[in-house]
């Protein structure tokens, strides 16, 4: 592997942790301080901040297709630029209205600095050593909540939360746009005939396709209810909030743990089986959870919820050049990427309008389980029979 490829890598590494510690793990840090300060309801400003999660899943499938034709360096450093910039104004906003208006800039920007177009870069660029590029990649991303987390909360204790957003707007700044201007210069494979545009888009309507979007969306749902409705299922067996929030620090362990049991299930498993058993492992724990009534039980199955998010997490980057080949990966993975993001922005709505309609948390946690399982069995319909021509090509192995 040659200098610039490995620079990029090392580039990504430090633009994830920091665009992610920015842009997502300062916010729930924050929310509580930004409440009592001004007034304006929890749910409000959980509300501006799912809008532009959501909002990044939809600009997504735009930025992802002109990835392909012209690379991530402008695309990333222009998404730095404006992500600092929407940052200040969240910093600064005087009303609710202008501090969702601050998140909906945000969230067009994550489209452009976060996973998708990072993934998309590593896979074109490592080709066939993609999953251990990804891999290094997302163990650097699961370290943000670890590092902005409690950097968050000290220069809040010192700045409160506007002065901390602007201090953390000037790490993004400082960090990610000359990492993606300086890391990212190297040639951006060519994408090949216009016809393999036109492959990729009969691909994006096909029946595997839809049917393996459907999968992770609906296992993401699941995946995602279950870590933000842990505490209240603990909550209602008796289980206080600080034995809660060791279970989800456990968890999150967990899941940079999972990213390092990827590779040898890629490795050892075909495509389809791999999928399978990772969205049945979905069901599993999300069970194991509604049914865990000791604190040991509990513990263990937020470890291994957490080991599973890990493994979707590469599950998901990979899904695409597996069956499909690399050369539209930024446009199909954008594709698949909005409804499963959609559905993780959801989750914890839906969990707790199920817990409400289905009599208890024990009893949504089940509910999940049950949709998670849907889920595997959709993705055992989810690989097309024959590769198509998009480049390097895919493990059709069951």
């Amino acid at each position: 592997m040659t200098a610039g490829p490995r620079r990029a890598l090392v580039a990504l590494c430090l633009t994830q942790l920091t665009s992610w510690g920015v842009l997502y793990y300062a916010f729930p840090v924050l929310s509580v301080a930004i409440s009592t300060d001004t007034g304006w309801s929890p749910s409000v400003l959980t509300a501006a901040f799912s809008a532009a999660l959501v909002v990044s899943a939809v600009v997504g499938v735009p930025v992802g297709r002109w990835l392909d034709r012209h690379g991530p360096r402008a695309l990333m450093t222009l998404g730095s630029v404006l992500a600092s910039v929407a940052v200040v104004a969240v910093a600064l906003a005087p009303t609710a209205g202008a501090f969702a208006a601050g998140w909906l800039v945000a969230g067009v920007a994550m489209s452009g600095v976060l996973y998708p177009p990072a993934f998309a870069a590593l896979t074109r660029w490592y080709t066939e050593d993609r999953v251990r590029a990804l891999t290094v990649l997302t163990l650097a991303g699961g370290l943000a909540s670890t590092v902005f987390a409690p950097l968050t909360a000290a220069l809040a204790g010192q700045l409160g939360w506007r002065g901390t957003y602007l201090a953390l707007a000037a790490v993004l700044a400082a960090v990610t746009v000359p990492a993606h201007l300086w890391g990212l210069r190297l040639p951006w494979p060519p994408t090949g005939p216009a016809e393999q545009a036109q492959v990729g888009a009969r691909t994006a309507s096909s029946g595997p396709f839809l049917r393996l979007t459907a999968a992770l969306a609906l296992a993401s749902c699941a995946s995602y209810a279950v870590v933000v409705n842990l505490v209240p299922l603990l909550a209602e067996r008796g289980i206080g909030v600080g034995v809660a929030a060791l279970a989800l620090g456990l968890g999150g362990l967990g899941q940079v743990a999972g990213r390092l049991l990827y590779p040898p299930l890629q490795h050892r498993l075909g495509v389809r089986t791999r999928t399978v058993l990772v969205l049945g492992l979905v069901a599993l724990t999300t069970s194991a959870l509604a049914a865990a009534t000791t604190l040991v039980l509990v513990l263990v199955g937020a470890v291994l919820a957490g080991v599973v998010r890990g493994v979707m997490t590469l599950l998901q980057a990979t899904a695409v050049p597996d069956r499909w080949g690399a050369a539209e990966y930024g446009r199909l993975s954008a594709v698949m990427a909005a409804p499963v993001t959609l559905a993780a922005a959801l989750a914890p709505w839906i969990g707790a309008v199920v817990a409400g309609q289905v009599g208890g948390y024990a009893a949504m946690f089940a509910t999940m389980a049950a949709v998670a399982g849907a889920a595997a069995l959709l993705a055992w319909f989810s690989t097309p029979r024959l590769p198509a021509s998009l480049g390097a090509a895919p493990r059709m192995v069951a």
